[in-house]
């Protein structure tokens, strides 16, 4: 079965003074991209699974992927 924002807890996006986002087309255009992204992890966790690898790995070669990401931007 495929996740809903339902499934999701979906942040309070924040500033990088810590208030939160008010734009609400923001705050839309950020909750789809998560709601996506864990869509297409869990679509490459299950395919992963099925064809055998270790649940575990798949997890943690996930993560480093995350953890690998780099913004373009300097933090204002």
């Amino acid at each position: 079965m495929k996740p809903t924002k339902q499934d999701l807890d979906l942040p309070t996006w924040l500033t990088p003074e810590g208030k939160a986002l008010s734009c609400l087309e923001k705050i839309k255009v950020l909750n789809e991209n998560l709601t996506e992204i864990r869509e297409l992890c869990q679509e490459a966790l299950e395919d992963a699974v099925l064809m055998g690898c270790d649940e575990p790995q798949v997890r943690q070669v996930l993560q480093e992927l995350l953890d690998s990401l780099e913004t373009p931007f300097e933090n204002k």
